[in-house]
Order: C-alpha cells, then structure tokens, then sequence
C-alpha cells in the first residue's frame, strides 16, 4: 500500500532524510521510531507529498499505486490522495483543529468532501466512535477548547477516519492519553489493520509499538539505522531509578478547589479538590483524560480563572497570572503538553529561552544565553540546535527547549503537564535528571501531571488519582497504586471506577 525507496529531503545545505526506505502493506501496522529529530514526521508528511517551507524532497514514494514523490519532487497526483486515500494524524491536535468550529460540524464537512453520497452525520457518529469518543448530543457540539488534551488528540483522530482513508498516518497517537484510553487506541488502530487499512505508527511509546507493530523501522539522523521486528530493535528497558529528596514544610497548598468552563458555573470540571506539596516533594496527578488533571495545573499556574477555593504558597494566597507579580511568576512556573504555540516562529528557540532568567531573574543577556546554553546541552539539545527557529526543531526538542524554559526562571515551584509524551526514552531520562537536580540542590517541589503509569516510581512520591473532576484516591504511592512494572489491564481500569 505504501512503498518508500530513497526518499530524501534537504533544505539549504542540510539533509533531513537521506535515502530512507520502508514498506507498508495493507492490513498491517509498521513501526517509525528513533529520537527527537531523527526525521520520523519528515517522512510521514512525505506521504502526503508535504514538507515543511523550503524542504525539497525526491526519491520514490508511491501510496496505493499512485505515484506522490518522484525525482522531480512532488507530483501532481499527490493532492489526490490526501484524505481519502492516504489520512495523516499529526502528533500535537491543536495544528489539526479549527478554534472557531464545532467538531460535529468539521467532521460532517469532511465526511461530504472526501465520501460523497455517504450519510454525513452517520459517518461522523461512526469517526468519534472509532476514536472512543462518545457520540451524544454534547461531543458534536464542543469546540476544541472544551476537551481535554487526551480527548483532542482523540478528536484530530475521529477527523481522519471520517475519511475513509485506506492508509493511515499515526503520529504519536498515544500522545497525552491516560493508560486505559491508550490501550483502547491501540485495540482500534489494531482493528483498522484487520479490517485491511495500511498503519504507519510514528511513536515513543515502545510498549505500544511492541503490542501493535510486525516490523519496525529505526531512523537515526535522517537515515534507516535498523529494521526488523520490535523484539530485535526495541528492548525493554526498566524506569530509571528515583534518587529521593528531602521534604520540609508544605509550599503549595490547594483546599477547596471548584472550577468550571462557562460563565454561571456551567460545566464544572473540578469539584472540592485540596492537595498540598512540600518542599523538594513532587506530587503526581494522575487519571482518565478528561478528568480534569490539565485544569487543576492551570489554576495552580493562575492561567483558569473561572474558579473558587483557595491557592498559597507559603501560607499566601495567589491571585490569578495576570494580577501576579514578577516574583509569584517567577517562583510558579507551568509547563504544559502543546508547547509549539507558545514559541516565536520569527526569533531563535536560545533567545526565547534565555529570555525568561532576564526577564524574572534580571540576568544579562550574555549570562541567560550562558545558562541556557548548558541547561540545554544537559536536556540533550546542542548550542547549534537551539540556534534554530521553532520550525527547524522536532516536537520533542521543542518540548524539553519550553521545560528549560520554565526551569531558566528558577521556580520554587515546577508544574509538569505531560511533559513527557513527545520524548522518547533518552530525552524522557535527561528530563526525569534534570528534574532530580532541581529537587536535590534547590529544594524545588513538583506537581506531576501525567498518564505514563510507568514513570510513577521515577518522580513522585505520592500520588492523587482525579476521577470526574474528584479525588478518588490520594496518599503514598505505593499504597494508591502498586504499579511493579507491570500495571495490569483490571489495576488501570480501577483508576477510573469508584472502587479506588
């Protein structure tokens, strides 16, 4: 269905892929994976005859047949092919969904653009089903702003099944979901290959390319570094060990908290949640997307205002963001899962994140660069790198770039929301360190907010499970939840019943 020979792709005087070949066949799920940069979303937009400005590519791509890049680049043909041939899933849903439209609406226009005579709303109830999103009244109606994370990314996957696509383009598609939602993603994507779709998987997860792929493709700086089945390329690698931190008297305090989405105290997400963190403690937030895990991080950060209850810090009340002082934004600082929109496309990633420890910590500007420089290099991305604009570095380089960002500041307090799905395990490690060195030497507390149930025994000590906006369960980790490794299917469907 999909056949790749010599694909490469240059830019100026840089070479993104260099002779890359891989094969898809319908009814089966291939693998591309590798580091942050490795060229993987390169190549799966080369699918579609696509490329970032100023990309060119050549070699051969053909999609059932159809020719979509030759040696002369991309081929008329190609626009063809998108949708209803060939649908791409990109990793971060905010680039693939419209602010200003209702989901319903979106999926019903792409319905009737790409399956003429088909009825359109039966294929977009059928969309949010197979992307386990319920297909009520209220879902069709929501803008993507009231979903969850996890949920958008599931409703950027309702829009490329509405296709009807026979081949499907996955990046990172258990990108911000919780662990049972993402084990009912892969029950689907598994089904779609069943019932004869061609899958390219662009993911980090290896647990997840283990359970679905037949072979697998390592890209390495832009060149094929290994392929073969997933037990030959990706073996299993324990969580890295948590160098535990001394912990004082509670720093952040949260009692009391109630949130909702619309005026009037329409839509509550957050009903009567306390919790408090100690210094150089980190505290994970874990739960079912949609649970409302991302709205108790931004009320922390002062970014949810349509809120009661009370926030301190040391014992004082915090007011929301914009009425905070530099101070108060200095010490809470939020770093959230879709970092692409919070960079300038038009100034260096360095500059902007050097500019935080000029801005909230009054250092020069030789002095912030100095630091980022290093900060940088530890997360595992060099000078030359950090050099570029927005645009010329991965997702995943992006994402460490905004944690440095926020780590710059010199926060008394780190709120980490999904931070880790676009990385891949060595940048996941370089980030957990980073994390470690800021609990150990500074006494920084952590609010961890995460699906990965693996990583629980890497960073937090204690856990709070959200479940409907309330606390389900909360207190020593072990006692929560006994993960050993190996979090069973009936342990994590527990962390969405009341019976935790």
């Amino acid at each position: 269905m999909i056949e790749v020979r010599g694909l490469t792709a240059r830019t100026g005087g840089s070479t993104l892929l260099d002779g890359v070949d891989l094969t898809v066949p319908a009814g089966g799920v291939t693998a591309l994976v590798g580091p942050s940069g490795s060229g993987k979303t390169t190549t799966a937009l080369a699918l579609l005859g696509e490329a970032a400005p100023g990309v060119r590519l050549r070699g051969s791509v053909r999609v059932g047949g159809v020719a979509v890049v030759d040696e002369t680049g991309v081929t008329r043909e190609a626009a063809t092919l998108r949708g209803r041939t060939v649908a791409y899933m990109p990793q971060h849903p905010g680039s693939a969904l419209n602010p200003a439209r209702r989901t319903g609406a979106v999926l019903r226009e792409l319905a009737a653009l790409h399956r003429p005579g088909t009825a359109r709303g039966e294929a977009a109830a059928a969309a949010l089903d197979q992307a386990r999103l319920p297909s009520g009244r209220d879902v069709p109606r929501r803008f993507p702003h009231q979903f969850s994370g996890g949920q958008r990314q599931r409703v950027a996957l309702a829009q490329a099944l509405v296709c009807g696509p026979r081949a499907l383009v996955l990046d990172e598609p258990g990108t911000g979901l919780d662990a049972v939602t993402r084990m009912g993603v892969a029950d689907q994507i598994a089904a779609l290959a069943r019932d004869g779709m061609a899958v390219l998987l662009l993911s980090h997860d290896h647990d997840l390319v283990r359970t679905l792929a037949e072979d697998v493709v390592l890209l390495a700086d832009g060149r094929v570094a290994g392929q073969g089945a997933p037990a030959e390329l990706l073996p299993v690698r324990p969580a890295p060990p948590w160098e535990g931190s001394a912990a004082g008297e509670h720093r952040l305090t949260v009692d009391g908290l109630t949130a909702w989405l619309r005026p009037g105290r329409r839509g509550e997400v957050l009903h009567d949640v306390g919790l408090s963190l100690a210094e150089g403690e980190c505290v994970a937030v874990v739960g079912t997307s949609g649970s409302g895990k991302t709205t108790l991080a931004r009320c922390v950060a002062g970014l949810h205002e349509r809120r009661v209850g009370r926030i301190a810090l040391d014992g004082a009340d915090l007011p929301p963001h914009r009425r905070r002082d530099a101070t108060q934004k200095r010490r809470v600082q939020y770093v959230w899962q879709e970092v692409r929109g919070s960079f300038d496309d038009r100034r260096t990633v360095l500059d902007q994140v050097a500019r935080t420890a000029v801005r909230l910590r009054g250092l020069s500007r030789a002095d912030a660069a100095e630091e980022a420089v290093e900060l940088l290099s530890r997360l595992g991305v060099p000078a030359e790198t950090a050099r570029r604009t927005p645009a010329a570095l991965s997702g995943g380089e992006l994402q460490r770039a905004a944690f440095a960002r926020a780590a710059l500041a010199g926060p008394d307090v780190l709120v980490c929301d999904e931070i880790t799905s676009a990385l891949d395990d060595d940048a996941t490690r370089l980030v957990l360190a980073e994390i470690g060195r800021m609990r150990r030497e500074r006494a920084v507390s952590v609010l961890w907010i995460g699906h990965d149930l693996r990583l629980l025994p890497a960073v937090a000590e204690r856990v709070v499970v959200l479940d409907g906006g309330r606390i389900a369960a909360a207190g020593d980790r072990r006692k929560v939840v006994d993960l050993g490794g190996k979090a069973s299917r009936h342990e994590l469907e527990r962390l969405k019943g009341t019976d935790t």
